[in-house]
């Protein structure tokens, strides 16, 4: 066995046996799809505003729905996760998306898009608190590896995905791309079905092994004040809606930014869009690792810095390969999401984990999911740069909650 072979597998050991490779396989997987095709819309955004002639406010405003929906599906989410499992939800989330992502492709008027975006936001935003909560559980001593591989995944098809979709949207239109997702998402929503365990937690006071619900949904509500006290929970949480906000603004933009305002053509804005998730996917797998080693919070502070660096010289760069190398760093951001996930979730309650979990995700995605709707209006008012200069000052003062945050606990 080579070194590199030697050392991958003994960063797998801790994550395999008693079935907790299957439960990462599967959920890695699951949101490799879920992420990718999210980010599948901006990369088309170009070919939907001809399709249903759109100025880019109103496209950035699809984009805001199918975050906004996927923000507001987070605190039912955790609920149902608590009282029914992570199995039964993330199935579901996944065949959900798979029929909105059909509908979206079919749509014939731009009202009828923007429903099927509300839909595809509906079902993508089930599977954040289960696929945070399911991790929790099955990796309680390498949560942030986990949690690494799996964003890191997302990451890879958030690739991928618009990669394919940039170099072949000319010969297939952006209708045939979206609803050519479908089966994969039909067969991943199997594949939980079949390998995830149900419910993953807890079982009958007597011993018995048929599992019992969580707490009811006015029960899980009335308990979460005490989930939310903790001040580095706060601060975390605080931390991500600004980072999203910035996050949401860059992705929903950035590739009609090359195209518009660079003069850089979509077959390559396409790759080169592409390189912001290789540069998160690369960075995703390590950070999680250095997490759980040094500590949360020096990562995120480093991490964070450095996304506020590379808003700011949005505007002065030039030439493709300065900003490849450009959009590699801004993928660097997304090493933020494994450390801040595995901290907040560790930190929760475990008889309300999902649903304390479910209801920060929805009021820290319902805030962020502004920021695209942010970007497109300055971009026509004629301040796309001066958009990107403020998404820097909006990562800087997530900068400052992380610093915040106390050490040790």
């Amino acid at each position: 066995m080579t070194r590199s072979r030697r050392r991958l597998h003994d960063a797998l050991a801790p994550l395999r046996g008693d079935g907790r490779g299957w439960v990462l396989l599967t959920v890695a997987t699951g949101w490799l799809f879920t992420l990718g095709l999210r980010f599948l819309v901006p990369t088309l955004l170009p070919q939907v505003k001809t399709t249903f002639a759109l100025n880019n406010a109103a496209a950035g405003f699809a984009v805001t729905v199918i975050w906004g929906c996927y923000a507001l599906m987070q605190f039912p989410a955790g609920l149902l996760t608590d009282r029914v499992g992570e199995r039964t939800v993330l199935a579901t989330s996944l065949a959900l998306s798979a029929g909105s992502l059909a509908l979206l492709a079919a749509a014939p008027l731009f009202a009828v898009f923007l429903l099927a975006a509300a839909a595809f936001g509906v079902g993508s935003g089930l599977y954040g608190p289960a696929r945070g909560t399911s991790l929790s559980k099955a990796f309680p001593d390498n949560d942030g590896a986990a949690f690494g591989i799996t964003l890191a995944a997302g990451s890879v098809g958030s690739a991928v995905i618009p990669l394919v979709a940039g170099t072949a949207v000319g010969a297939l239109g952006w209708r045939l791309l979206v609803g050519g997702t479908t089966p994969a998402f039909v067969a991943v929503a199997a594949l939980a079905w079949v390998t995830l365990p149900e419910p993953i937690g807890a079982t009958r006071s007597d011993g018995g092994s048929t599992p019992v619900p969580g707490p009811s949904a006015v029960e899980a509500v009335r308990r979460l004040p005490r989930a939310l006290r903790d001040r580095n929970v706060l601060l975390a949480s605080l931390a991500i809606m600004f980072y999203l906000f910035a996050f949401q603004g860059l992705t929903a933009f950035l590739p009609t930014y090359l195209v518009a305002h660079e003069g850089i053509g979509q077959g390559v804005a396409g790759p080169i869009f592409a390189l912001l998730f290789v540069g998160g996917a690369v960075c995703q797998l390590g950070v999680g690792t250095a997490a759980d080693r040094y500590g949360a919070r020096p990562v995120l502070v480093a991490v964070a810095a450095l996304a506020v660096v590379t808003l700011l010289v949005v505007p002065v760069v030039d030439g493709r390969l300065a900003w490849a190398t450009l959009v590699f760093l801004l993928g660097t951001r997304m090493a933020i999401a494994p450390v801040t996930n595995a901290y907040v979730v560790a930190r929760l309650p475990d008889d309300v984990q999902g649903a304390a979990w479910g209801f920060l995700r929805t009021c820290l995605f319902l805030v962020g999911s502004t920021g695209s709707l942010f970007v497109g209006a300055m971009a026509d008012a004629g301040r796309f740069d001066a958009a990107f200069l403020a998404l820097g000052g909006v990562t800087a003062v997530a900068v400052v909650c992380y610093a915040g945050l106390v050490p040790g606990q």
